[in-house]
């Protein structure tokens, strides 16, 4: 696909993330191939277990070790490969340049420090403040996200927060150093669609104000369809397509993104004046410890063919906007 390489701001080339156990090694992220661009919103789509998390705690060098380990590839932001940095270099980058709202804000915020606590942190951390001064931008970045008497809510602790309040509040935290990159790891899985509204909402609002490019993790399609400009699809720590939003949704290839996009629930939609039963994709994803030979989706797509069985195919550009990993679409 055509990138232009002035506003490529993270690229990450050929990754690989495996854990290793008893078991054997599961290949996690196995070859991913992406980059975002400055000012941009970045969709990253599929099932539980496909990878799209451990990309993003890679990035972050958060993957736990033992028993993960990046054993390939680069990932390169501001001219640096960021496997290659030390942990203390991380330090500097991760909360300042680039940030990460998590899925579940209760495990992610410390229960034993009230909110500006540690809000405030950050603050001393990478901009040197002192603690008033650190406290005070704190009330405001709360004020910025919305959240209602923000120096009350600044000496209380995150079990006084309502669910949505203090996913504002990791918000306000990944926001409060302007960093370069967001990366949201289902940020509104646990909230109900009217406040998973308001939160996304609010982080484009926020994305716009600070001209932060994001990384938008989801298994939800409605999502990406709002808030996305380019998507990526990932199918067992494999990038199976990838694509513009509007062309992705118009011109979709892989029998895997027709399968999320036909399972996505329509209101109201009906057949011959009744509802349409919600379609599903067959079978579970594979086992990562155990993955088939060929094609890693071939045991449950419908369209699989002899071939499927037999080789892995590459991602191949179908087009400027457009890259698939599926035979139906490559010479074979």
């Amino acid at each position: 696909m055509s990138i232009d390489d002035k506003n490529v701001i993270l690229e990450i080339d050929g990754l690989q993330t495996y854990f290793y156990s008893s078991e054997g090694v599961a290949k996690a992220v196995d070859g991913a191939s992406f980059s975002l661009s400055k000012g941009k919103v970045l969709g990253v789509v599929g099932e539980s277990g496909c990878g799209k998390s451990v990309t993003a705690q890679s990035v972050m060098r958060l993957v736990p070790s033992p028993p993960g380990k990046i054993v390939g590839g680069r990932i390169m932001f501001d001219g640096k490969d960021l496997t290659k940095l030390s942990m203390a270099e991380m330090r500097h980058v991760r909360g300042d340049r680039i940030s990460m709202i998590f899925q579940e804000p209760m495990t992610s915020l410390n229960p034993v420090f009230t909110i500006g606590d540690q809000l405030s942190e950050m603050f001393m951390l990478h901009r040197g403040m002192s603690r008033k001064d650190a406290l005070d931008a704190s009330v405001e970045m709360l004020a910025r996200v919305q959240i209602p008497a923000p120096r009350a809510r600044a000496r209380e602790y995150p079990h006084q927060l309502s669910g949505g309040m203090r996913q504002r509040a990791m918000i306000a935290m990944a926001l409060s150093c302007e960093p370069e990159i967001l990366i949201a790891d289902e940020p509104t899985t646990a909230l109900d669609v009217t406040v998973q509204a308001q939160i996304l909402d609010l982080i484009i609002k926020l994305k716009e104000d600070f001209g932060t490019a994001v990384e938008m993790i989801t298994h939800d399609l409605g999502v990406i369809a709002e808030t996305a400009d380019s998507v990526v699809v990932m199918y067992a720590g494999r990038v199976v397509e990838q694509a513009d939003t509007v062309e992705l949704f118009e011109n979709t290839l892989h029998p895997y993104t027709r399968g999320l996009l036909d399972s996505t629930p329509i209101l109201g939609r009906r057949t011959a004046g009744k509802f349409e039963k919600l379609n599903e994709i067959k079978g579970m994803v594979p086992s990562l410890y155990s993955l088939p030979k060929g094609c890693k989706f071939q045991e449950r797509c419908p369209k699989a063919m002899p071939i499927c069985s037999e080789r892995e195919p590459q991602l191949t550009e179908i087009n400027d906007s457009h890259a698939v990993r599926c035979w139906l679409h490559i010479p074979h």
